[in-house]
């Protein structure tokens, strides 16, 4: 049963991209399941515009950097209860201040820091979406299981006819970049990949993407084209969903990817499918496939990411067949899984 009087309802998590995607079935649960809510979100103005076309989202509320700025606009809006999806430090002093019932979702810090650490996994089976329940657990909130969500305003959708001629019989849409070095697919594996399959590679990432992209360009040809640091992350996912396929590593694109229910081949580096963090697939959406080198001694070696490889190798990268990567990508054509 949830608490009397709950109307008004904040959720708490100020970034990233991924994260911000992951949240999106717990926003349309409270929204949906809990007469006349009204659903409130605090985000960095970085992330605000990927709730800003949310129909389940009322309100949103950003920040710069110190969440003191927003504390007075906060407290003016009375909330009833807080869902908190950060559970950190900067979280803890907004709930304190403002006063009011409130949940976070479990973490299991130690638990990771044990499989990072040890190699030793004592991390519950359960995707990230689900332990986000957790704080909603107590308002009766469960998961509708539809997977997540992705609004693109029609302002910002893309016209694939904009791409040259050989994109239009379809392409593979590559995450050429991700906010840590060994989340990264190396581009000369995504230059390998490319040459193998069939179709075309629409590059994507933003403005610090630009040069490793060009690169890759020139050694595809016109098999690749650079589209890294052209658009918003809104037209981003719209070229995302227009493709026939994404290839990407542990980053927000994989997270967007599986919103719009596209097919993902995803490649794992430092990063380990186990932290809970894997594409969430809705029930009747295309398959993803996770390709990561197994029995690898040193993975993971951080929950996170580094600027480069500990041991210098890369080898959870390097070793990952393409050959394998792309005889998935490619046998989606013909019904291939």
């Amino acid at each position: 049963m949830q608490p009397p009087s709950c109307r008004k309802i904040l959720i708490i998590r100020f970034s990233s991209i991924g994260d911000i995607v992951l949240t999106t079935p717990i926003i349309r649960s409270l929204k949906t399941q809990l007469p006349n809510a009204e659903v409130h979100f605090l985000v960095k103005k970085s992330n605000a515009i990927l709730l800003e076309s949310n129909p389940y989202v009322d309100k949103v509320h950003v920040f710069q950097e110190n969440v003191s700025q927003i504390l007075a606009e906060l407290k003016e809006e009375r909330f009833d209860y807080i869902v908190d999806l950060q559970n950190n430090r900067r979280s803890h002093y907004i709930i304190a201040k403002l006063r009011c019932p409130h949940k976070s979702f479990p973490k299991y810090n130690v638990r990771k820091a044990i499989l990072v650490g040890a190699k030793m996994n004592f991390l519950p089976d359960v995707h990230i979406v689900d332990r986000y329940f957790e704080a909603a657990k107590s308002l009766g909130v469960h998961n509708d299981g539809k997977g997540l969500d992705f609004f693109i305003p029609e302002s910002e959708k893309f016209d694939i006819g904009d791409f040259p001629a050989q994109f239009e019989n379809g392409y593979v849409a590559v995450a050429v970049g991700a906010k840590h070095a060994t989340k990264r697919i190396p581009p000369e594996k995504i230059v390998e990949i490319g040459n193998l399959v069939y179709k075309p590679l629409v590059l994507l990432g933003d403005k610090s993407d630009l040069a490793v992209a060009e690169k890759i360009v020139e050694q595809l040809n016109d098999k690749a084209l650079n589209a890294c640091g052209l658009y918003s992350i809104n037209t981003t996912a719209s070229i995302i969903a227009q493709s026939d396929c994404v290839l990407t590593s542990d980053t927000g694109i994989m997270h967007i990817a599986a919103a719009l229910h596209k097919p993902i081949a995803s490649l794992w580096g430092n990063t380990v499918p186990e932290l809970g963090m894997y594409p969430y697939i809705a029930p009747g959406a295309p398959l993803s496939r996770t390709f990561e080198v197994p029995y690898l001694n040193c993975r993971p070696c951080s929950k996170l990411g580094f600027d480069k490889c500990p041991r210098r190798n890369f080898k959870c990268m390097n070793l990952i067949s393409s050959y394998e990567v792309a005889d998935w990508i490619n046998g989606l054509d013909v019904g291939i899984d």
